[in-house]
This record gives structure tokens, sequence and C-alpha cells, in this order.
């Protein structure tokens, strides 16, 4: 009886292995799928059980193991291959660029020689793609800046969709960009010290007057409540090539719902330029006309297409 248990158990376990393993490359090299992640999961559980069994039959030959030098050097490597892991040096990012797997994501970037695409499914009847085609200056080795977000028919901030690598607010070349995310984090730090509601305080704040474009939620104009009055609200783009010695420009397009249009060209709106402070003392960018100094950055960008199914 003893021997079949053994046998069993290490079957059961050398299974359970071969499934972890082809689900493990599955899931590497294929888009995301919730059966293989699922299947992986449920049998990495099992594999587990199946080990503590293997261990309890074998208790004298890896009391063996558990007393060899070899131990140090296999528990060396497996804390340097997790650490690895979690530090992502370049190699190992260049590994898992690989991948396919984008995971269950709402939105997703890539860029390539072509371009790069923009993938936003808040929901499974929205569907935003952002088809932005390269132009004669853009070179995927040095890849520009590039900024993506969503901002209230008052020109207010709502959303950033999309940041370039781990560039945050108050650092790198996006000035537009960057000026509207520290006015809107700003808000946010203010309502929340004096404990008011953030959408109301910057509605009434912000806007002046408490209007139906005055909301900061992104599901008030992505996915609205009341589609018998839809928000209309603007997409921009903001783009820079690092060390050409020229400004950002910024691309915006104007989106209804109340008038839904699935194909839309985004138009180049200018570059930033700051201005003066206000009477306040409140930071003042402006967008400016573009004109012929502008070479390497208005060569970034062929085209740019948004399309909307909703």
């Amino acid at each position: 009886m003893k021997k079949y248990r053994r046998s069993f158990v290490s079957l059961l376990t050398a299974s359970s292995f071969i499934v972890l393993a082809v689900t493990g490359i599955v899931a590497f090299v294929q888009p995301f799928s919730i059966g293989i992640v699922g299947l992986h999961a449920l049998v990495g559980f099992v594999f587990v059980v199946m080990i503590a069994f293997h261990a309890a039959n074998n208790l004298s030959q890896l009391s063996v193991y558990l007393r060899s030098r070899l131990l140090w050097l296999t528990l060396a490597i497996t804390a340097s291959m997790t650490g690895l892991f979690f530090w992502q040096p370049s190699p190992i990012r260049s590994i898992l660029s690989l991948s396919q797997n984008l995971g269950p994501a709402t939105k997703q970037f890539t860029m390539e020689e072509q371009g790069f695409v923009y993938h936003y499914n808040p929901a499974k009847n929205y569907r935003m793609a952002l088809d932005i085609r390269a132009g004669k200056t853009f070179d995927v080795k040095t890849p520009p800046n590039v900024a993506i977000w969503l901002e209230n028919a008052s020109s207010y901030h709502i959303k950033t969709l999309h940041r370039p690598g781990d560039m945050k607010p108050g650092r790198g070349s996006l000035p537009y960009w960057d000026f509207k995310v520290r006015g809107w984090e700003r808000a946010k730090r203010q309502s929340a010290e004096s404990g008011q509601d953030f959408n109301l305080q910057t509605a009434v704040d912000g806007v002046t007057s408490a209007t139906q474009n005055s909301s900061f939620d992104p599901a008030d104009y992505i996915l609205p409540a009341d589609l018998e009055n839809p928000l209309p609200y603007r997409l921009l783009i903001e783009i820079d090539q690092p060390d050409d010695d020229e400004a950002s420009l910024v691309y915006a397009v104007d989106i209804d719902n109340a008038e839904p249009r699935t194909f839309q060209l985004l138009d180049l709106v200018g570059y930033p330029k700051r201005e003066e402070d206000d009477d306040e003392g409140n930071e003042v960018w402006e967008l400016y006309f573009v004109d012929g100094g502008f070479e390497s950055t208005l060569g970034l960008i062929d085209s740019a297409l948004l399309t909307i199914e909703r």
C-alpha cells in the first residue's frame, strides 16, 4: 500500500509540474487569458500539496540534501533570481518585454517603428484606440516622450491615460502635461486637507460655477450614467524628442458622446510656453502657433487617429 501511495504522489507531482510548465510558457508567449492563468494558479496549489506529501514520503533522502553544502548554493541562486526579477535590470526587462501577456489591463501602450498605439478599454461596451503614425524624424531606437490625457470642456485635467516611462510630474520635457497634472494634484491635496469633496470643490473653485462640464470624474465623460445628456471632453497628446532643443508639441481632439463619431483625427494645437504668473501668483501656460522653426518635433507624428467603439 505504501508503495502505491509513493507512486501516486510522485506521478501526480510530475504531471502537475508538466501542466505548470506548459501553462507558464503559454501565459508568457500568448496574450492574457484568464483560463490559462487560472489553470496555472489552480495546478500550482495542487503542486504545493503534492510537494508536501512527496517530502513526507522521502524524509530520509531529503535530510541528506539538507545537510549538504549545496543547499546554500541553491538558496543563493534562488534568492538571486528572485531579486533580479523584482529589481529588473535592463537585461531582465528586455526578456520580460518579449512576453505577449500584458495582463488584464484596461489600457495598453505599444511603440514600434511605424509609430505607437494606445488602447483603452474601461468597459465591454467602450473601446478607445489611438493610432499614431510615425513621421520622418521618428526613431524607435531613440523614442520621444509622450503623454496622453483627458480634460473636461473647461480645459482642466481629469485623467492621465499614459505617461512616458517612469516620468512623474515635475520632471522631464513635457511641461504642458506636467502643468496640468500638478494643478490637478494640488487641488486634490487641498481638498483632502480641507475635508471637502474634491469634485465639488474643484467644480466651484476651478470653473467659477458648477456646470455640467465641470466634473473631474472620468466616468462622467467616458461612461456617462445619463446617456441623454453626456458631457463633452478632450483627449490631448504632448510629445517631445529629448535633447533636440525644440519645444514639445500638443495635439488634441474634442469628443462628444451626444454626437458620437467613430473616427476622429487629432489636430496640432500648438507648443506650450510659460507666461507671467497671474495676479494671485498662479503658474500660467499658453499654447502658441507652430511656425517654421520646428523641424525635429514636428516630424515625429505624421497623423493621429482616434477610434472609439461605443
